[in-house]
């Protein structure tokens, strides 16, 4: 339906254990965004994600029709 959702979810579980005690700790983190995509002018059969060294990066490639024409100059005689 046009929209475009990136979420994560990240859990983290820390235990330490000594002679007389026990630590645990738990960490949760998620992330959720939503974006609209605008109609007829986004290939959606083309997006692409790539996740490199903590970096996401998402292209979303135009349809051909969208794309912006070149100038065209007209001589006056």
């Amino acid at each position: 339906n046009d929209v475009l959702t990136i979420s994560s979810e990240k859990t983290v579980n820390n235990e330490e254990s000594k002679e007389n005690y026990t630590r645990k700790e738990y960490s949760y983190r998620s992330f959720k965004r939503s974006f609209t995509l605008p109609q007829g002018i986004v290939n959606r059969e083309n997006i692409e994600a790539v996740y490199k060294s903590g970096e996401l990066k998402i292209t979303i490639p135009k349809l051909e029709e969208a794309k912006p024409k070149p100038i065209k100059l007209i001589e006056v005689k």
